[in-house]
């Protein structure tokens, strides 16, 4: 599986960016897509996740109200929809999927296989 994050970009605060994660090869009707970012002097960290089945989605605190994430099964294609964008979500965006993740391990990095390359969003105040 390979994954092709895009979307990134520069804009102001307030501002609204969807970035795309297109997804070649399958994960297979149980598989996870998550978003996870990477800011400087930051440690990774988990923003959502969605299962194929279900679409059952999960937030980190910092992205529950304003970020939404989704999937289009057909085109193979997962999004994360950011609003009300902060300068403190400034940082690179990475995709990340695998063929199955226990609930309770969503949020972890360690449960990914598959990495998309990271898109930047730089949120200026």
């Amino acid at each position: 599986v390979q994954l092709q994050a895009s979307g990134g970009g520069a804009v102001q605060a307030g501002a609204s960016v969807r970035l795309s994660c297109a997804a070649s090869g399958s994960t297979g009707s149980n598989g996870v897509m998550a978003w996870f970012r990477l800011a400087p002097g930051k440690e990774r960290e988990f923003v959502a996740a969605i299962t194929y089945r279900g679409g059952i989605t999960y937030y980190a605190d910092s992205a529950k109200g304003r970020f939404t994430i989704s999937r289009d099964s057909a085109k193979n294609t997962g999004y994360l929809q950011m609003n009300s964008l902060k300068p403190d979500d400034t940082a690179v965006y990475y995709c990340a999927a695998r063929f199955s993740v226990a609930p309770r391990r969503m949020a972890a990095a360690d449960s990914y296989d598959y990495w998309g390359q990271g898109t930047l969003v730089t949120v200026s105040s």
